[in-house]
């Protein structure tokens, strides 16, 4: 006669004894964002502001620069590969994949003299102030039930 013994084994799947499972998942997101998110920095001048993003491996003609209602974006995509043979392995890597970054511009940026200049693997907007005397600083009153 076979016994049926069924026992429960009580498992504890919290982070502290499975950290190496949940790992890829955590940083996963973070990975995917920096790839289709390009690193940018920008600055402000006395003439002008100026925007600077990195797109290593991005070619000039994959890049799209437009203005729509004072928002700026940048579009592109990145295409690389490389492939290595020898008489032992061969080995073949391609990354690829499409970004795209928007930035609200200030109200004094003259949109009509934006430039753009593609330099070893580095996207720099040029964005011309107005010119025009700044708005002097007004403070509002705020009225309460009691004015």
């Amino acid at each position: 006669m076979v016994e049926n013994t069924s026992r429960r084994v009580p498992v504890d799947t919290s982070e502290a004894h499975w950290p190496h499972l949940f790992e890829p998942f955590r940083n996963m997101a973070a990975s995917v964002a920096n790839y289709f998110s390009p690193s940018a920095d920008a600055a402000s001048g006395m003439e002008d502001y100026e925007i600077n993003m990195e797109l290593p491996g991005v070619s000039a003609d994959d890049i799209d620069v437009s203005l729509n209602d004072h928002v700026l974006t940048v579009k592109g995509e990145k295409k690389s590969s490389r492939e290595e043979k020898t008489k032992t392995y061969y080995f073949s890597e391609r990354s690829y994949g499409a970004f795209q970054r928007s930035f609200r511009l200030p109200g004094d940026v003259n949109t009509d003299q934006i430039e753009a200049a593609f330099v070893d693997g580095v996207l720099t907007l040029s964005l011309p102030k107005t010119g025009g005397a700044a708005q002097a600083q007004k403070k509002i009153r705020v009225q309460t039930g009691l004015d």
